[in-house]
């Protein structure tokens, strides 16, 4: 395993494990997904080096911070526990309480890193920053991060926090490169850290999908990734792909993953189905590639999914207020579950 190159009280990982996965019927892995093989991967991913584990509040309705803690057990204090607070409730004592939560559904006497999970589009960020300085202060929360900000939302949220803002959770991959314009500039620059979610593009670089082959599972079958003239755009790189692969002995995951980690400010967050997935996606980090390998990546990108223009700031609130209410659901009863265990079942 390889480590990014930060001051933080503990090592992060160049691969980490996203756990969106864990406990959600989403992904259509089952209950015994959940109940064995997560834990199973947790241990293994420990053994591995792995030390960045990323969940949220609204992961499964807090399930997945329950799974992620349990199959920590001990190792909890010496990993980088990344959580994320979805920022639509108040802010103040909620806030605060909400963090606690986290927390103690990770089993965790604190969050390395507290997210927030995406931008708020009806305010912006001076009061929940002001209440994430607050937990740092108390010793709750270690180092604060994003999700989703351009460099303006993120350059103005470190005003707001009075301290730096260690990460931007933003989707990265070949399929997905609208970071490197200002985000990874920004980051490398100012000793920023980019984690990078979704780095296979739901699994299409894997080279496992294709137009005779589609997902079925609810996440991967509504992405835009696995639409017919993606796919068929994509074929060019998976061509690339499998090369750079061969050359190295590995799988086309494994090249894409070893591409989006090369950039020395990027950690990647790929989930696991299995054991030999999380064998797989850990291994990657061990492979450099050449200059060479990474334009040939760069020339086959560009040509299977040009960079989109950056989006108006019109369209990138109607995207935030989407993820909003998307996001809403989950978030009511991951609170109402806090509360019924705080105070037990209300008698009428």
């Amino acid at each position: 395993m390889r480590y990014l190159n930060t001051d933080t009280a503990k090592r992060i990982s160049k691969i980490g494990l996203g756990t969106w996965q864990f406990g959600s019927k989403e992904w259509g892995y089952g209950a015994e997904y959940s109940e064995r093989s997560a834990h199973a991967i947790v241990r293994r991913a420990v053994a591995l080096g792995v030390t960045l584990f990323d969940t949220a509040e609204i992961y499964a309705g807090g399930r997945s911070e329950r799974i992620l803690g349990r199959a920590l057990g001990e190792d909890r204090e010496a990993v980088f526990l990344a959580g994320k607070i979805f920022p639509i409730a108040p802010t103040g004592p909620l806030v605060k309480q909400r963090a606690r939560a986290s927390a103690g559904r990770l089993r965790a006497s604190r969050l390395d890193l507290y997210q927030v999970h995406c931008p708020n589009p009806l305010s912006d960020d001076r009061a929940i920053m002001g209440d994430m300085r607050i937990l740092q202060d108390t010793g709750l929360v270690g180092e604060v991060g994003v999700s989703d900000y351009s460099v303006e939302r993120w350059r103005s949220a470190e005003v707001a926090l009075g301290n730096r803002i260690l990460s931007n959770q933003v989707e990265y991959s070949l399929l997905a490169r609208g970071p490197e314009t200002t985000l990874l500039p920004f980051a490398q620059q100012h000793g920023r850290v980019i984690i990078a979610f979704s780095p296979l593009a739901h699994g299409l670089l894997s080279g496992r999908y294709h137009e005779a082959n589609l997902p079925s599972d609810r996440v991967r079958a509504t992405s835009p990734h696995f639409r017919p003239e993606r796919l068929a755009r994509t074929a060019r790189l998976l061509r690339v792909l499998r090369e750079v692969a061969d050359a190295h002995s590995a799988t086309p995951a494994q090249a894409a993953l070893a591409w989006t980690v090369r950039h020395p400010a990027v950690a990647a967050i790929p989930g696991a189905s299995s054991l030999e997935q999380l064998e797989s996606n850990v291994a990657a980090a061990e492979i450099v590639l050449s200059d060479d390998e990474d334009q040939a990546l760069r020339d086959a990108s560009s040509w299977s999914c040009a960079p989109a223009p950056l989006p108006s700031p019109v369209r990138r609130n109607v995207d935030m207020f989407r993820h909003t209410l998307r996001g809403g659901p989950y978030l009511a009863r991951t609170i109402w579950q806090d509360v019924r265990s705080s105070f037990g079942r209300f008698a009428w």
